[in-house]
């Protein structure tokens, strides 16, 4: 990826992930969201989310900080960290 994307335009294209890929309701998508709680979402689903964060920023999550994405924030700001 070049150049720096804001806050927003990261939670645009997880929010576009997550509606596409996963059929999450955009409505639910807010930045304290829990992944698993507010959007269903289940262990597999959160390792294809992890693939899909690495696709689009180029750069694998480190296991470590991947245990600690527990919402929508958290994974926008890992995405802000990798770019």
């Amino acid at each position: 990826m070049s150049g720096k994307l804001t806050k927003d335009e990261i939670l645009n294209k997880l929010t576009s992930i997550l509606v596409e890929d996963f059929e999450v309701d955009k409505d639910l998508i807010t930045p304290n969201a829990s992944l698993f709680e507010d959007l269903d979402l289940d262990s597999i689903d959160a390792v294809d989310l992890a693939v899909r964060v690495q696709q689009f920023t180029q750069k694998k999550i480190p296991p470590e900080n991947f245990k600690q994405i527990k919402t929508i924030n958290d994974v926008v700001n890992a995405i802000e960290e990798l770019l």
